[in-house]
């Protein structure tokens, strides 16, 4: 490596890793990220409508980047963002107003949504997280500007809010994260913010200082992680205050997620690929 980098966010010093992982570089664009048991599921978009047949998932090795298995292109058309919670994925098929849930294998389990029926109940849902009572959270963001909340079987509970740009309402909800008490983060990309709100729906507080936040992550400690436009990856503590930022993307990244050893794995668009951010062992923690 000609010139390697090191990123700090607080006292912690990560290494820079790009590209991270490797495939077939005819397959589609890098849109989301997500870690499991299984490895980094990473998430590939094309254009439905000029499909490719690639896959729309493909699983790494988190050790080595080796793929281990690539699939999805019989079952999603439109890839956005997707999450790893326990045995499951969450995908969100945006364009086909859809959330699939399947195995770590990519078996099927059922679906939010129902697949090219805007409005029943999705109008270009972005992303989807998951309480730890099982709760499922989606931002309906490109059309519908609401958050749907989910029982764990997927029974509807609860919708809030509307397009604006007032407290509580959205332009596009682009990203959902849960924390351990039950707080819903919602990135409001092109409001500049993010809002968090209670399990009902109640918005508590509005933090701001982003540009065009696109995706969040939470550690076991409730410190999120958000990635933007300017590009920045920004650490906050739980109850917001800022604890580091760092520019580790070339031009910015679309998804984020993080493993149990501390390593970050941000999705970009442009150049199609994987950063990895490795903590650098020895040095101060927060």
């Amino acid at each position: 490596m000609p010139h390697p980098l090191v990123v700090a966010l607080g006292l912690r010093r990560y290494r820079v890793e790009r590209p991270f992982g490797h495939w077939q570089e005819s397959v589609g664009r890098v849109s989301g990220v997500a870690h499991s048991r299984r490895g980094v599921h990473v998430l590939l978009r094309e254009d439905p409508l000029h499909d490719t047949g690639g896959p729309r998932v493909l699983t790494l090795d988190d050790e080595t980047g080796a793929p281990l298995a690539a699939w999805g292109a019989d079952m999603i058309a439109d890839a956005h963002l997707l999450a790893a919670y326990g045995e499951r994925l969450y995908i969100v098929d945006r364009d086909a107003h859809q959330v699939i849930v399947t195995t770590l294998d990519g078996e099927l389990r059922f679906r939010l949504g129902e697949c090219n029926r805007p409005l029943a109940p999705f109008n270009h849902p972005t992303d989807v997280a998951v309480a730890p009572d099982g709760t499922v959270y989606v931002s309906d963001g490109y059309a519908g500007a609401s958050v749907h909340r989910f029982a764990p079987d997927g029974a509807p509970l609860a919708r809030w809010g509307c397009w604006g740009t007032g407290p509580g309402e959205f332009v596009n909800p682009h990203a959902i994260w849960v924390m351990r008490d039950g707080r819903v983060v919602v990135a409001d990309r092109e409001n500049g913010r993010l809002q968090v709100f209670d399990p009902e729906g109640a918005l508590l507080t509005i933090w701001t200082g982003f540009v065009r936040p696109a995706d969040i992550w939470g550690d076991a400690e409730d410190r999120l992680y958000v990635i933007d436009a300017v590009p920045t990856l920004t650490l906050l503590a739980p109850d917001g205050a800022l604890i580091g930022r760092c520019r580790p993307v070339l031009n910015g990244a679309h998804g984020i997620w993080g493993d149990d050893t501390g390593r970050l794995y941000l999705a970009e668009g442009n150049p199609s690929r994987l950063t990895r951010l490795v903590p650098i062992l020895g040095e101060a923690q927060t």
